[in-house]
């Protein structure tokens, strides 16, 4: 599918007729009632820790109405998803995407019973979160160019941890050990947390998660920061350069945004937009992200978010099929 042609389909919903539903929230600026936020993962992670940073701000922007946050973890993400596809596209529940479960469900998981491309009414882009390559501290490697010197050196003989097939931070190995031309066995936990721990045990020479999941370690000696995955480095990181420095055009990171299900009213989609993008625009709301998830606020427009997304699929889909990679 073209990127135009999936941009086409993402925004389908925002451009549809409004139900009988989204004329009665229409009707009164939004949110008139208390708001639902489907969180794909479980109490505790980093997209439950934002959803929570907006929760507690929402009454104040909103005179009053509050967002309640409702963890719905399972089968990366796509539970939520499938949930919040279900769902009237009224206002009343949202959901706080995830490339899993709001971009490349399908590929992962062929039998979903929803399409993530087709399921959802982007409505804003929040954050994009940095990750960065650790590195065991026994791995001799410093840098990006004596990582891929040493796997060419030794094909196959180094392993990566992920938080779980089909994970972002698989996903972002995989996209670099493709762009380097290098290979390494991949070994999958169920988290972020057990990624880490694998890593700093030994049980794996390298992994990519957030830089919030590593940072403890890396600043602790437990492991070595390698480099980040985004173009701008992190303040967190300062030594530690950017992958792009050595493979132009390099660029990875977890993002989050909201979404609604399909076929919401483009009104409604502004309004609910515009809310979320004044607590995003919040000094104290950015620098609360920034310090705990070293996290950078985006926002932005509906066709904005429609936009990432669909780039998002077109560039993940490949890695996918090429690496014959599922979710489990």
């Amino acid at each position: 599918m073209s990127i135009k042609l999936l941009r086409r389909h993402l925004l389908a919903g925002a451009a549809a007729l409004a139900t009988p539903a989204v004329a009665r929230a229409q009707g009164n600026a939004w949110p008139d009632r208390p708001i639902r936020l489907i969180v794909p993962f479980g109490a505790g992670g980093a997209i439950d820790t934002l959803s929570r940073t907006f929760s507690a701000k929402f009454a104040e922007v909103t005179g009053g109405q509050t967002l309640v946050v409702e963890n719905r973890p399972g089968a990366g993400g796509t539970i939520a998803g499938g949930f919040v596809a279900r769902e009237k596209p009224d206002g009343l529940t949202l959901m706080m995407a995830d490339v899993g479960a709001n971009a490349i469900g399908k590929e992962l998981i062929p039998s979903l019973t929803y399409d993530p491309t087709t399921a959802f009414t982007p409505i804003i882009h929040l954050v994009n979160l940095p990750a960065v390559l650790m590195a065991h501290p026994s791995v001799t490697a410093t840098t990006i160019q004596q990582v891929i010197d040493q796997a060419k050196a030794r094909p196959d003989g180094f392993t990566y941890s992920s938080a779980g097939n089909g994970n972002g931070s698989h996903l972002f190995m995989a996209l670099f050990l493709k762009e380097a031309g290098i290979r390494m066995v991949h070994v999958p936990y169920r988290s972020g947390a057990e990624m880490v721990t694998s890593l700093i045990r030994g049980d794996a020479q390298f992994g990519f998660p957030t830089v919030s999941s590593g940072i403890g370690q890396i600043r602790q000696g437990n492991a070595r920061a390698i480099a980040v995955g985004n173009a701008a480095g992190t303040p967190l990181l300062p030594d530690a350069p950017a992958i792009s420095t050595v493979l132009p055009g390099f660029e990875v990171a977890v993002w989050h945004g909201i979404v609604a299900p399909a076929g919401m009213d483009a009104g409604l989609a502004r309004q609910i937009n515009q809310v979320f993008g004044r607590i995003a625009a919040m000094p104290d709301v950015q620098q609360r992200i920034f310090e705990a998830q070293a996290g950078r606020v985006v926002g932005g427009t509906p066709e904005d978010f429609a936009a990432h997304i669909a780039k998002e699929v077109a560039r993940w889909t490949p890695i996918i099929r090429e690496g014959g990679i599922a979710s489990g």
